[in-house]
């Protein structure tokens, strides 16, 4: 072979390698923390599109309720652990109120994300995460979570409560931004009226406080819009702390669940999701 053709054979190699380190990982379903395995996969699963709810995957403190598995050791990374809380029912039900409620073409099932996957990370701009006090990323994660949202990506938070889970929580937030303040998002913030005026926001209790009577978990009674700015004054991370969203996806087809914590949280979730394409 020619030296000049043999260097075009291996420049068009390390472009089809490249290509595929940097193809995103296929999506698969993973066991829910939930008490259910039998949520049905829609019939277009398979379908290109636009926007895709992307949930993080994370490692468990070891503090973290495990509930459905207790405290028996389990990886991670095949689920049934605190990341895969309200998993997949509340991916589902959200991409179903997206293309009901905008015009976005959103992929009817979620995508699992690992940041330990190279970097397939970058390949999902728009991210979710539930339970965050059961948290505890590793130094690469961190850095890996910190790259991502410098670079544009949108990381949503939810699902934490009181001063035990918070604190817990920011065991880990600290290593992903040291340098950056966590503070109350203003009601001005174009976050809140991008699609829907959101100025009049209440706390969204989990289905389970509602069967015991109450809203609220520990000392959680106060609910906090919060969030992590970038230098270009973008929201980076929003938190709803002391608040279930996910709860309010995953049950808002379930007539004990009260409408009214549904549709603002479906309407705060619109509102993140538009943000974060034109921000």
């Amino acid at each position: 072979m020619a030296p000049l053709k043999r260097i075009r054979t291996l420049a068009l190699g390390a472009v089809v390698l490249a290509a595929l380190f940097a193809a995103p990982r296929p999506f698969r379903v993973y066991t829910s923390l939930e008490p259910y395995d039998d949520v049905d996969m829609p019939p277009d699963w398979q379908e290109k599109s636009e926007w895709v709810f992307g949930r993080l995957m994370y490692p468990a403190h070891p503090e973290a309720r495990f509930g459905r598995y207790g405290r028996a050791a389990r990886d991670w990374r095949d689920g049934g652990t605190s990341w895969t809380q309200d998993y997949p029912r509340a991916d589902r039900h959200f991409a179903q109120a997206i293309r009901r409620l905008t015009r976005i073409h959103a992929r009817s099932v979620e995508q699992p994300v690992n940041l330990d996957d190279d970097d397939d990370v970058f390949n999902w701009p728009w991210l979710f995460a539930g339970e965050m006090g059961d948290w505890r990323l590793t130094d690469a994660q961190a850095s890996k979570l910190r790259e991502y949202l410098l670079r544009g990506g949108f990381l949503m938070l939810d699902d934490f409560w009181g001063t035990e889970e918070w604190d817990r929580f920011m065991e880990s937030m600290r290593r992903v931004f040291p340098d950056r303040p966590i503070v109350e998002i203003e009601d001005a913030d174009s976050i809140f009226h991008i699609v829907y005026d959101l100025d009049e926001r209440y706390q969204i209790p989990g289905q389970w406080g509602l069967r015991r009577g109450t809203t609220y978990r520990n000392d959680g009674s106060v609910p906090h819009w919060r969030g992590i700015y970038d230098d270009h004054n973008r929201i980076m991370v929003a938190m709803a702390f002391n608040s279930d969203v996910g709860d309010a996806w995953e049950w808002a087809d379930d007539p004990f669940y009260p409408e009214k914590y549904s549709a603002l949280g479906i309407r705060l979730g619109v509102n993140f999701v538009v943000y974060s394409m034109t921000h």
